[in-house]
């Protein structure tokens, strides 16, 4: 009976070692996965280092506007994916200097997929802000839509760059792509009511975070790009509708 039982045993030590040597495999594919993410260019961590209306408080930058020029308005925004937050300062700090307070969320391993509530922690921070809008970039897009459905009283509205509504919220929104971004299915636009296509745009010049493999040539600097999503977003943090 001994005998019969030490086959069994061999094999069992053989499925635990292969399984264990399978999850160590897994875990290491993921951490050198998320590790090889997109960084923040100089001209944006230089915003992060050296401006005073901008601050970091646990997983959140607050960019905040001086008084005089306050709106009131305030946009939780969710980074792209593998996307270093930082990033999208550029961008966001162009919206500050309107009167717009911006929340620029940090997400676990630069993926909003595995902190999509992320924003309940926003609204109590800055009371100042009367209305609350979300946005993102790509992932960090269609996550915002994800969990703008079910938050509307929260919210006044959802702003999209370079992503889609994932799902039928009424909630008003804007959608902003531009013409050369090959990376994003523009038939799931259909039915946006708002929406800008900026043209020469592409997927990536949105942030300050260098080409994205896959992405088209943008026939516009990002400078241009940007500068065009702000208007488009701030006429629309001033009337949703």
């Amino acid at each position: 009976m001994k005998h019969t039982h030490q086959p069994r045993n061999r094999a069992r030590i053989i499925l635990f070692v292969s399984l264990g040597a399978l999850i160590v495999f897994l875990v290491v594919a993921f951490f050198a996965y998320v590790s090889d993410h997109h960084r923040a260019d100089e001209t944006a961590l230089s915003l992060l280092n050296n401006n005073a209306f901008i601050r970091q408080e646990g997983n959140l930058t607050i960019l905040e506007p001086d008084e005089e020029n306050d709106t009131r308005a305030g946009l939780i925004f969710y980074p792209g994916g593998k996307v270093e937050e930082a990033a999208y300062l550029p961008l966001l700090n162009l919206l500050r200097e309107q009167g717009i307070t911006v929340a620029l969320v940090k997400m676990p391993f630069h993926l909003a997929v595995f902190q999509i509530n992320a924003a309940d922690s926003v609204f109590n921070i800055v009371p100042s802000v009367s209305r609350w809008f979300i946005g993102g970039h790509s992932l960090g897009g269609a996550m915002a839509s994800s969990y703008a459905a079910g938050n509307e009283s929260r919210l006044s509205g959802l702003i999209l760059l370079g992503a889609y509504p994932v799902n039928d919220s009424p909630i008003p929104t804007l959608c902003l792509y531009g013409s050369e971004d090959i990376m994003l299915d523009v038939t799931k636009l259909t039915g946006v009511a708002n929406l800008l296509k900026i043209e020469g745009g592409n997927h990536a010049q949105f942030g300050n975070y260098g080409v994205q493999q896959g992405d088209g040539i943008a026939t516009i600097s990002r400078e241009a790009q940007q500068e065009q999503a702000v208007a488009a977003m701030l006429a629309f943090l001033v009337n949703p509708a």
